[in-house]
């Protein structure tokens, strides 16, 4: 083995080494410069802004806004639908009926807390518990990773307000709006709730969890004009579509699993 290595060691070898790789270099370059000029996709062209112009007669101007118009309707449908639908069932907490429990929705955490728009969802089902209109609170989100628990840090947000431990629920599985209605009626045989959400979401909440067979009364939570505010009515014409669907075809949440008795033993708790 020694011998072997002092001959690869050889002026002669080292020799023939760089030749070969001086060769492996210059079919190398030869081969990129190659490709450069054979390169398929620097022939195609994409189309000139200047190539999308309206129709140049009067009818065809006409027809694009007509059609332009349409899908604009077509857009709002299901959001006007749903607040129309749900318009007379949504109010504020002095307004909210007595139920036995309250339904408080996700929306973000922020280094493991609650967000601002969270926590006053949590505030207004803190209130409605201190006021006797709910005995129990169903919090409902996202814990799809280890590390991101929004039904925990929901718990701890409202313990931390006065409400007992034992009547907070927690719904682990609440993906989106329609995954949380229908597991609060499939899984924890909630039949009757008041839902709480900020003003640009409650109809379609409210909507929702009636389509899933839940008598629902939704609280809007007051929200300033800012611009998280603006983000979420804006966003609400596009989650609006997917909701008339759900609402339509009742599909299956995310994950359903075993009924769980929860609410059930939570209730049993609150009666004297």
């Amino acid at each position: 083995m020694r011998g072997m290595r002092r001959a690869r060691d050889t002026p002669g070898a080292r020799a023939e080494s760089g030749a070969r790789a001086a060769s492996g270099a210059r079919a190398a370059s030869e081969g990129g410069a190659n490709a450069k000029k054979h390169r398929p996709w620097r022939r195609l062209r994409l189309p000139r802004l200047s190539a999308l112009r309206l129709p140049r007669s009067r009818r065809g101007r006409r027809l694009a806004v007509q059609g332009l118009m349409a899908l604009c309707v077509l857009a709002l449908l299901p959001a006007t639908w749903m607040r129309l639908g749900a318009d007379a069932r949504v109010g504020t907490t002095a307004d909210a009926p007595a139920r036995e429990v309250a339904m408080v929705f996700g929306a973000g955490l922020w280094k493991g807390r609650p967000t601002p728009y969270l926590a006053h969802r949590l505030d207004a089902a803190a209130e409605l518990y201190r006021t006797g209109k709910v005995k129990v609170v169903l919090v409902t989100g996202d814990n799809s990773r280890v590390e991101y628990d929004e039904p925990d840090a929901m718990r701890t947000y409202l313990t931390e307000r006065g409400v007992p431990d034992d009547r907070i629920v927690s719904d682990y599985a609440g993906f989106d709006s329609w995954d949380s209605c229908v597991r609060a009626k499939k899984i924890f045989e909630v039949d009757r709730a008041v839902l709480v959400s900020q003003g640009f979401h409650i109809h379609r909440a409210t909507t929702l969890c009636r389509s899933a067979g839940i008598d629902a009364y939704g609280v809007a939570v007051d929200e300033p004009r800012d611009a998280t505010w603006y983000y979420g009515g804006t966003r609400e014409l596009a989650a609006s579509g997917k909701a008339a669907l759900d609402a339509l075809f009742r599909p299956d949440p995310r994950f359903l699993g075993p009924q769980e008795a929860g609410v059930t033993e939570a209730l049993a708790s609150a009666t004297p």
